[in-house]
């Protein structure tokens, strides 16, 4: 039963679209209607500005992180199994019609969830990856690629220290993200992705 409560909430949290709370709610602008019309942080950071996308980003990572910390007091493996469903939440919200972002940012706030028990995973599985991908970021401006090598990293690291069930869970999220970003896989084979401007 717990499994079955927790994916629920866990999707209903993560359908909560903080881009167009905040687009809508402080800058009377619906982000769907400009740039690549996502609801997540990258958009956000072309159509509003770097401080809005930072809000954005946080407050999407939060949502993955909570699912997870509140639950896992209540059933550790249920928490750990279906804490994805934040992530699937904020790309097929039931608020916004199922269009939402990428799950990037909610799925940052998961990996931190599942690694801030132990000094070495937090290393490991969420600070690495996080500076990697900021690292990325700053020399490529190409947003998608940094995310996508951040998170393929954490999941190769999760081999070395987490259980089973955190593991499976992390190349699960790596794999529903790069689909998630299939169209941007084509542009960058291709050479043309967009490059984030803030």
């Amino acid at each position: 039963m717990n499994f079955v409560i927790f994916s629920i909430i866990n999707y209903l949290v993560g359908s909560i679209s903080w881009a167009l709370v905040i687009g809508k709610l402080f800058y009377k602008t619906d982000v769907r209607e400009f740039g690549s019309k996502n609801l997540g942080a990258t958009n956000v950071g072309r159509t509003l500005g770097k401080i809005p996308a930072i809000i954005v980003a946080v407050l999407d990572a939060l949502k993955g992180f909570f699912c997870y910390i509140i639950e896992v007091n209540i059933d550790p493996i249920a928490a750990i199994l279906t804490v994805i469903f934040a992530a699937i939440g904020h790309c097929y919200p039931i608020f916004a019609q199922f269009k939402g972002g990428k799950a990037v940012a909610t799925s940052f706030g998961i990996l931190l969830a599942l690694s801030i028990s132990s000094y070495k995973e937090f290393i490991l599985i969420f600070l690495i990856p996080l500076l990697i991908w900021l690292m990325i970021k700053k020399f490529t401006s190409l947003v998608s690629l940094a995310s996508l090598i951040a998170l393929f990293i954490s999941a190769l690291l999760s081999l070395i220290c987490l259980d089973y069930y955190k593991t499976i869970v992390i190349f699960i999220l790596f794999i529903f993200v790069s689909y998630r970003h299939k169209d941007n896989i084509k542009r960058l084979l291709a050479g043309k992705e967009t490059k984030s401007n803030y």
